[in-house]
């Protein structure tokens, strides 16, 4: 096969998407390997998913919630970071599930492990022995704080590494107040840098032909996000600290109590500043306030102004009034708000499936759209599959092996 052909997988129709044809195996469990995986599936790769027998990926018992019979009760959290993939169970300790491994890494373009560091190993799957099975693979490895350096060894779950890479210490309504990111942010950056470096070493692999080993971990992405609270320290020599609601650089920008409630405004300039003085009635020419530095610095005071002058309006008036002016603004709303809000739906961030228990369910929908440059037709993936049943796939995916086996041997003996 030339370096620039695309892979092949004989006997299954690609899925639409830019990955259509590419199969990933994704030995990940938790979340941070599984949202990579689903990230790769939703762009249209075949993604097969390897599970411990009888048990399959933890999150398959990571609730309440869970949802249907109660002899066969699905956890939500599975579900949300497993559609578009298929599943088979493998004892990887078995020599069967071992042999069977093999065959799924000679057909696969990329494989996901999210092992403590060393255990691939033991189990007989060194990189080294990945590629003499298959010298095209790519391999995405997440760990939890880097896999080599004096902590390598350390498990990796996300709240501890959000305190232990700093992002606790600038979360929450106060320096004595650290507080987590309200999802496991760190296992959900692990899974998307993955997923954007392992696009990377595919694309690279058209140029040279060869697989190779991408690294992250919970640890770099969230150090990656540090922005410029990173620089802050770095640079400036600064040590940032929570202060709930309000922009640290930038004012005003936050969150302000109103009348019945509260709206949230961005502040980002000096004309916006004078557009917003004159729309809530505030003096654009007070000294304290006149430049975004000195806002800043007077940021206590700031927020008693605004919100005095808030104090009479109730939200829907406030955020009317601001949106008419052109002054950035909107509201906190609730889950059932966000997914009922026509803007959300518009963007295909709700899809519905078809769970084989469950019957038809919506879930939060891929964040990309793609689009036909000359034609402006849209070619984002339309149709996906509900995450699946521990190992509900398995015959699919053997008979799919088979067929692959027979194809070479037909080869060969011509």
């Amino acid at each position: 096969m030339a370096v620039t052909d695309p892979p092949q997988t004989p006997d299954r129709e690609p899925s639409p998407g830019p990955l259509g044809g590419y199969v990933v195996l994704d030995l990940t469990r938790a979340l941070a390997g599984p949202h990579a995986g689903m990230m790769l599936g939703d762009l249209g790769a075949r993604v097969i998913k390897v599970e411990t027998p009888g048990t399959g990926d933890d999150t398959r018992s990571w609730g309440p919630p869970f949802v249907g019979p109660e002899d066969d009760p699905q956890a939500t959290y599975y579900l949300s970071c497993n559609r578009n993939k298929e599943s088979i169970a493998l004892d990887l300790k078995s020599e069967a599930g071992r042999s069977t491994l093999v065959d799924l890494i000679r057909r696969s373009d990329a494989l996901l492990e999210n092992f403590r560091t060393g255990v691939l190993d033991r189990l007989g799957f060194s990189v080294e022995t990945l590629h003499e099975i298959n010298p095209r693979l790519v391999i995405l490895s997440i760990t939890g704080f880097g896999h080599d350096g004096p902590e390598a060894t350390r498990s990796g779950y996300d709240q501890i590494v959000q305190g232990e890479a700093g992002l606790m210490s600038l979360t929450g309504s106060g320096p004595e107040d650290p507080q987590r990111v309200g999802v496991p942010i760190a296992d959900l950056l692990s899974g998307m840098y993955g997923a954007y470096g392992l696009l990377a070493a595919l694309l690279e692999r058209e140029r040279t032909g060869k697989g190779q080993v991408v690294r992250t971990s919970l640890l770099a992405a969230v150090i990656g996000v540090h922005a410029f609270q990173g620089t802050r320290q770095t640079v400036a020599g600064q040590v940032p600290q929570a202060q709930g609601n309000h922009h640290p650089s930038i004012a005003p920008y936050g969150l302000f109590r109103c009348q019945g409630g509260s709206v949230q405004i961005s502040v980002g300039n000096e004309r916006l500043w004078r557009t917003f003085c004159t729309t809530v009635g505030l003096d654009p020419e007070d000294p304290d306030f006149a430049t975004n530095a000195d806002r800043v610095e007077h940021r206590d005071r700031l927020i008693q102004v605004i919100e005095q002058a808030f104090s009479t309006h109730p939200p829907a008036d406030l955020l009317e009034r601001l949106d008419a002016a052109g002054v950035p603004a909107g509201k906190v709303r609730s889950l059932d708000e966000v997914y009922s809000w026509d803007q959300v739906e518009s963007q295909g961030l709700r899809l519905s499936v078809d769970h084989p228990i469950l019957g038809p369910i919506d879930l939060p929908g891929p964040p990309l759209r793609f689009f036909e440059t000359a034609s402006g037709r849209e070619t984002t993936r339309r149709t996906h599959s509900a995450p699946p049943l521990l190992d509900g796939d398995a015959e699919s995916i053997r008979a799919w092996l088979d067929s692959a086996g027979h194809d070479r041997v037909r080869k060969v003996q011509s």
